[in-house]
């Protein structure tokens, strides 16, 4: 039986011990009715008296469940090995995750470490160009070419306008060998004769030997000052013939445009239509040399600066062969200076070989006739390239 605490009890007239157990059961404390049960009725007590401690007993509290611990990765038993247990999938995927964000700063630091190396030699190079340029430590030949200057100051200030603006599509260059002399024979356009720089630059950058072309230009150009010491830098000599035929003979690639001034500055309503080509000065160096002769026709050209009028009065002022009239210049300045942006093309034909016509390179109607067979060939180059062109800026 469990304990038992003995309460006062001042409910009636005679006080009776009653006995408090656990079970919540009261019983009479006398010994004659040890066993009998008796229900007792409490009455409120007539003055408030602080009675004992009740001894309560105490709920047994149930500790929280605890979860099932995780049963441990068997240990790879000589039975297992063989087949081991897979990984976590979390720890497998974090694996290339991890090595990716390790991969990448060190990709962008070799990225950033590389630029920085370039720009180094950018900057070495120029200070050691400038230094052979201010102690004259560079090369020339007997023509006034500077092969240095050409590459590293000339071509890189063209090219963007080459790529870029006038997106230059150059083809037939197999026709054109990697070493030997040849005469390369072009159409003239574009008011400014920019058509002849960009033909240097497209067999500089895109010639699988990249030849570079000597031209022969006009008196005019090395009679003006800044532009005919560039000329001369960029390997051009006057157009004469012992010129050419000093170039062909020495296995330079030579390039000239018979009709001069006249196909530069012809009107825009001409446009594409081949004018004279001289008395034929050029097909006689070829003649003497048998250099071969190669057609090129160039079309984009003529729609950069289209001629519409002539000033000729200011033409006489400055000495010039004409002063040309464009939509846009005069009228708006410097800006009017700039080219409208067309679609170029570049295209080289078969050579015309020489080396049996040779004999007569003094004989006039000879001349003439590979002259005019030139003309031609060049003249239905320039109508099949306009037949593929989709539009003057496409």
């Amino acid at each position: 039986m469990p304990d038992a605490q003995i309460i006062p009890f001042d409910g009636g007239n005679k006080a009776e011990p009653v006995v408090s157990t656990d079970e919540g059961v009261t019983a009479n404390a006398d010994a004659g009715t040890a066993d009998e049960k008796v229900t007792v009725e409490v009455a409120a007590e007539p003055a408030p008296r602080k009675a004992p401690a009740k001894k309560i007993a105490k709920k047994a509290v149930r500790p929280p469940a605890k979860k099932p611990a995780a049963p441990a990765a068997p240990s790879a038993t000589a039975k297992d090995r063989g087949t081991a247990a897979p990984a976590a999938p979390a720890a497998s995927a974090a694996a290339p995750t991890e090595g990716r964000r390790a991969a990448a700063p060190s990709a962008s630091a070799a990225s950033a470490a590389g630029v920085e190396d370039q720009w180094d030699r950018r900057i070495a190079g120029t200070l050691a160009f400038l230094r052979r340029r201010l102690t004259g430590e560079y090369e020339t030949d007997e023509f006034g070419f500077d092969p240095e200057f050409s590459q590293s100051v000339l071509a890189p200030a063209l090219r963007p306008l080459y790529e870029k603006w006038f997106r230059v599509e150059i083809s037939g260059l197999e026709h054109v060998s990697d070493t030997g002399g040849a005469l390369v024979v072009a159409n003239h356009s574009g008011t400014i004769p920019i058509d002849a720089t960009m033909l240097q630059l497209g067999l500089l950058d895109h010639h699988p030997a990249a030849r570079k072309l000597r031209l022969l230009a006009a008196d005019l150009v090395f009679q003006m000052p800044f532009v005919g010491e560039l000329a001369r830098k960029s390997g051009s000599t006057l157009a004469c013939q012992p010129d050419a035929e000093r170039l062909l003979s020495g296995g330079e690639l030579v390039g000239v445009f018979p009709e001069g001034f006249k196909g530069v500055g012809k009107p825009f309503s001409e446009r594409y239509k081949l004018q004279r080509f001289g008395r034929g000065g050029f097909v006689s160096a070829a003649l003497a040399t048998k250099a071969p002769i190669i057609p090129c026709a160039i079309v984009g050209a003529e729609e950069i600066y289209p001629k519409i009028g002539d000033a000729k009065v200011i033409a006489r002022m400055f000495g010039l062969p004409y002063f040309p009239l464009t939509p846009t210049f005069p009228w708006l300045g410097p800006l009017g200076a700039v080219p409208l942006p067309s679609k170029w093309y570049i295209e080289f034909g078969e050579p015309i070989e020489t080396s049996d016509l040779a004999a007569g390179a003094d004989d006039p109607m000879q001349v003439f006739n590979l002259t005019d067979q030139v003309r031609e060939t060049i003249q239905q180059m320039l109508y099949q390239l306009l037949m593929r062109r989709p539009s003057v800026f496409g």
